[in-house]
């Protein structure tokens, strides 16, 4: 396709600019940058939806011109062009609130957040395992640094646990990108397609592996892309360190770090798996203990980020939960999760941004500390409250149709599942709520606080809210204009369930491709046979006999 050889600018524009940043001794320069590439990556993702408009439109970039299997592939699909857009969005208002508060004045903090963008983006690019490593490398080396740039002991041994959780998980990744690269003899997505789902029964010629040796090692690297995301019961890093962070650096990465490992855990899910069946009760079962923790484990906590970063803990088995509801419709289930990704990402980090206003300011996040500011500061107590209905999915805001969309298609299962999903569901939407009015009651409502607790006339200045207001403005938006979206989710979730389109763009000619697991053919949940299940199931050969029993009548009818 024309065009996709620019690609590889997603990765060069962030890292030349990271390098210039980090040379410049203006610090205007270096501010501007932390701007500008951000939105590039708006303006630039746009243009990649409209290029992947048409349906089952793949871009793809094999640098160096090898053939399929060989070189290093980038593909850009709705998925990818709809996540870039939104992590554009919320690292320029990220970088735009680290600027008001004066947080760029450090000598590297715009050099090292635009590497992290550079590996996000990347991340979301590749079409190899391996390569995917790579880009969370590149992700998390400057993450090291903005853990701890401002020096005090709290960030520091945040950075210390955060970086000890993260090469142990990097690790486990690597070991698992190994171990596939060992049974099968590529980590490329593409020639991987269907391997270890329904359709894996008997590989290539070539291929000596079998489908039970891939399913362990992708079964640590999707592990390893749970921790990282965050995903609960593995999540008890998160809570702990990104509220030691400084605001702006939570607002990053929570639309950054935590979304990169949800969207490689779609990618790797539907593309190698398939969606198989086999392993919706046990997807099922972590995302409702996810939603259950976090929807009540703020209440426990002493500070306004350490109350949000639980809902960010709470946000993300909703993302997840489609996966173990692929049965009967699985395009409403994935666009759904992914409407529901968007507007997390963009409602958490105005919460973070509206707290870290409130922090910049009195020099405190702490609930006990603060009291009255609804009145005192009504602009930022607006945007926080507006924040609060956002995040527990009430009107005006994207909230809403994300949460209304997962229950409409979790309900079309019809089964004991269905009650489990639900009842999770609306129990941690009360928790969430329960949990936003136990911030509002301590921070918003109450006693002003007198002379001798604050200055009188300290106020929070407008400048610091307005990233945040800005960030409600687009989930209002989001809200008023759902059905675009939908429209552009509903392409997405297509390009999940039937990923022919995306391994052929990427492998190229079959006849010149090395590497495919399977024989040439069309791929992706959408062409498993109906009923069909991974081999990994002790029902399986029943299930496949049953199947070709059924198919026998039907072809003697054709004859006839």
């Amino acid at each position: 396709m024309p065009g996709s050889s620019l690609l590889s600018l997603f990765i060069v524009v962030p890292l030349l600019a990271a390098a210039i940043a980090a040379m410049a001794p203006w610090s205007s320069v270096r501010r501007i940058l932390g701007l500008l590439v951000p939105a590039f990556g708006i303006v630039a993702s746009i243009w990649v939806l409209a290029k992947v408009s048409d349906p089952h439109t793949v871009m793809v970039d094999n640098v160096g011109g090898f053939v399929g299997g060989i070189s290093i592939p980038l593909a850009a699909d709705n998925l990818a062009g709809i996540m870039i857009l939104t992590t554009s969005v919320v690292a320029l208002a990220a970088n735009w609130f680290a600027d008001v508060v004066g947080e760029t004045r450090a000598r590297f903090y715009p050099a090292l957040t635009l590497m992290l963008i550079g590996g996000v983006w990347g991340a979301l690019l590749t079409a190899d395992l391996f390569n995917l490593f790579v880009f969370i490398e590149v992700m998390l080396m400057p993450s090291f640094g903005l853990l701890a740039m401002t020096g005090t002991w709290a960030r520091l041994a945040a950075g210390r646990m955060f970086i000890v959780v993260n090469l142990v998980t990097s690790l486990l990744l690597l070991s698992g990108v190994v171990l596939v690269y060992a049974v099968v003899g590529t980590t490329n997505l593409a020639a991987l397609a269907g391997a270890a789902g329904p359709r894996g029964t008997e590989f290539a010629e070539g291929v000596f592996g079998n489908q039970w040796q891939l399913v362990v090692p992708l079964g640590m690297v999707l592990l390893a892309l749970a921790v990282k995301a965050g995903v609960a019961p593995i999540h008890t890093w998160l809570p702990r360190a990104y509220p030691s962070t400084s605001p702006a650096v939570m607002a990053l990465f929570s639309g950054l770090h935590t979304k990169v490992g949800i969207y490689a855990i779609f990618r790797v899910y539907l593309t190698v798996f398939e969606g198989d069946p086999t392993w919706s009760w046990g997807i099922l079962v972590i995302v409702v203990l996810g939603m259950l923790i976090g929807g009540f484990a703020g209440l426990g906590e002493t500070t306004m980020r350490s109350v949000i970063a639980y809902q960010m803990v709470n946000g993300i088995p909703f993302m997840l939960i489609g996966l173990a509801f692929l049965g009967d419709n699985a395009r409403l289930m994935l666009s759904a999760a992914l409407f529901y990704m968007l507007h997390h990402m963009i409602v958490a980090g105005s919460l973070i941004m509206a707290s870290g206003a409130i922090e910049e300011t009195y020099g405190s996040g702490r609930l006990r500390k603060l009291s009255g500011l609804m009145r005192r500061d009504r602009f930022v107590a607006i945007v926080f409250a507006a924040g609060a209905l956002a995040i527990v999915g009430l009107p005006p805001f994207s909230g809403l149709w994300g949460k209304l969309a997962l229950v409409f298609g979790v309900a079309q299962d019809g089964t004991w599942k269905t009650w489990l999903a639900i009842g999770a569901i609306i129990v941690s939407s009360i928790g969430a709520l329960v949990s936003m009015i136990y911030v509002w009651r301590e921070v918003f409502w109450g006693r002003q606080m007198n002379s001798n607790e604050t200055d009188p006339d300290l106020r929070v200045p407008h400048r610091y809210v307005w990233p945040s207001a800005v960030m409600m403005l687009i989930s209002v938006g989001m809200f008023i204009g759902a059905g675009p979206i939908f429209q552009q989710v509903n392409k997405a979730a297509d390009n999940l369930t039937d990923t022919t389109a995306y391994v052929e763009a990427v492998l190229g000619d079959p006849d010149q491709a090395i590497g495919a697991v399977l024989p040439p053919g069309p791929s992706g949940l959408d062409n498993v046979p109906a009923g069909a299940r991974s081999t990994t199931n002790d029902d399986a050969l029943r299930e496949r006999t049953e199947r070709d029993n059924a198919e026998q009548p039907a072809q003697h009818g054709k004859e006839n």
